[in-house]
């Protein structure tokens, strides 16, 4: 009985070795990139459908991505309408030393969220 136990044990243990190795050796596809980018390098859609445009660093040249009425614009982790989130960020002192959030879907190349934490 306990050799049966123990070559239970062994198969079961290989067995999950193996699907861990399967999980580690899978391709992965990226839905979605986040950019941190400086508030000073952000120009915001004037409507909710439109183009955002961003570049990641000073001598980069601007993306300009998609935004769509589904699109999330967050301040201090609450959804605000497009309208106070442009406001808001008017208001910001210093926008050289601000971190603003983009995240972006891949595949249909659109801004699905624009955070900042104030």
């Amino acid at each position: 009985m306990e050799g049966r136990f123990l070559m239970t044990s062994k198969l079961i243990i290989t067995a999950m070795m193996l699907a861990l190795t399967s999980i580690a050796t899978a391709d992965f596809e990226v839905v979605e990139e986040a950019h941190e980018i400086m508030l000073s390098d952000l120009q915001l859609p004037i409507e909710e459908t439109g183009m955002i445009a961003f570049k990641e660093c000073a001598e980069c040249t601007y993306q300009r991505v998609d935004v769509s009425k589904g699109t999330e614009y967050r301040i201090n982790g609450k959804a605000v309408p497009l309208k106070d989130f442009r406001e808001a960020m008017a208001m910001v002192a210093e926008p050289d030393n601000k971190f603003v959030g983009v995240l972006r879907h891949v595949k249909r190349n659109q801004v699905t969220v624009v955070w900042v934490n104030l």
